[in-house]
């Protein structure tokens, strides 16, 4: 069985910038399973990027050329990109299928992230960690895409059972 990389935060770890958590590890049955036969695979970019816990909230500045400061504008790019390669090498050890990652974001997002405004607007576009999950071929899902996890995971698992249109 595959492995599935999540973000620690949803896994309940208190690894957030404020400290806390955003566990859903009980908002549907398959996480509980997956996490019964050992499949998931817990991991915080930032945290192994170098930053503390607690540490000021950061936002995604802009994506090419990367940059990400804190609302103290102090530049935490470095860690993020850090996190970032360590997340992906961490996915490759466990020969991971996929990643469960918070949406929004600036390392876990994977289609929208924080505006850089720090005022809640959101803008297009993937977190650091996220990102290289996706350019080496690693899908990544938010919790608000569990339904579509659940049958990508299907699929990979059970391949007979994917019919194709002709």
């Amino acid at each position: 069985m595959k492995k599935i990389l999540i973000s620690a935060c949803m896994y309940g770890q208190n690894v957030r910038y404020d400290g806390n958590h955003n566990n859903i590890m009980e908002q549907h049955p398959a996480l509980a399973r997956w996490h019964e036969e050992g499949r998931l695979v817990p991991i915080c970019p930032e945290v192994v990027g170098g930053l503390p816990t607690p540490r000021p909230a950061a936002e995604m500045q802009s994506h090419y050329p990367i940059l990400v400061t804190t609302c103290d504008g102090d530049d935490v790019t470095p860690e993020f990109l850090h996190g970032a390669e360590l997340t992906l090498e961490l996915a490759q050890q466990h020969d991971a299928c996929c990643a469960l990652m918070k949406a929004r974001s600036p390392s876990c997002g994977n289609d929208q992230v924080y505006s850089g405004n720090f005022d809640g607007s959101l803008v297009p576009g993937s977190g650091a960690a996220a990102a290289e999950l996706i350019r080496a071929g690693i899908p990544v899902f938010n919790e608000n895409q569990l339904t579509q996890l659940v049958q990508f995971i299907d699929e990979q698992e059970h391949p007979e059972r994917t019919f194709a249109c002709l």
